[in-house]
């Protein structure tokens, strides 16, 4: 395992707004979640808000801070695999931002987000409500989008089950509390020299 050389010095790696888009995206995820059936109001509000939340993420992958660039940490599906085979050894290189495997589930979380969040909206214009309402979208089979819906919604919590395991096994690996990361937004900094 490759946690030897592990400073307590700390850098700062996740800047305000990428953490608070995460745990606003958890809690807005989850609300829309569980209130599907029964507040259907909220659902819908819940749902608007990560589909806004995913807008930003999207654009502050372009514009943002250095660790929050998509060019900062998308890495080939060749450098994912060999990362998980890296895990699987239990020795894995210390990234400062998001590592390969942390990168190719980020990119998976915003499209099937994007695909919730259009469903849905596509849902509601057929019944002419939303943005999408008046235009095509509002034609499309409510029933089959609606089976759209959800089978990317339990994609979705599944693809954060799958996350939220990654976490606590890089965390592991890594030696470094990668909630308390996202919550404070500092790393630990390791001495042996860094993945950029």
């Amino acid at each position: 395992m490759s946690t030897n050389n592990i400073s307590t010095d700390t850098i700062k790696v996740w800047d305000p707004l990428v953490r608070i888009f995460h745990w606003s995206l958890v809690l807005s995820f989850f609300l829309a979640y569980i209130t599907e059936d029964d507040w259907m109001n909220v659902h819908v509000i819940a749902g608007y808000t990560v589909a806004l939340l995913v807008a930003f993420r999207i654009v502050w992958g372009f514009i943002g801070t250095r660790y929050a660039r998509f060019t900062q940490f998308i890495k080939s599906p060749s450098q994912v695999i060999s990362y998980i085979k890296k895990m699987r050894e239990f020795d894995v290189p210390h990234y400062i931002g998001h590592n390969p495997a942390a990168a190719a589930m980020i990119i998976s979380l915003i499209i099937s987000l994007i695909m919730v969040s259009f469903s849905g909206m596509v849902i509601i214009a057929a019944e002419g409500q939303g943005p999408l309402a008046g235009t095509m979208f509002a034609t499309v089979n409510a029933e089959w989008m609606k089976d759209l819906h959800e089978l990317f919604a339990n994609f979705t919590l599944l693809l954060v089950l799958l996350h939220v395991a990654g976490v606590v096994f890089s965390s592991f690996l890594e030696g470094d509390n990668l909630v308390r990361a996202m919550v404070t937004g500092n790393k630990k900094l390791r001495n042996e020299v860094l993945q950029k």
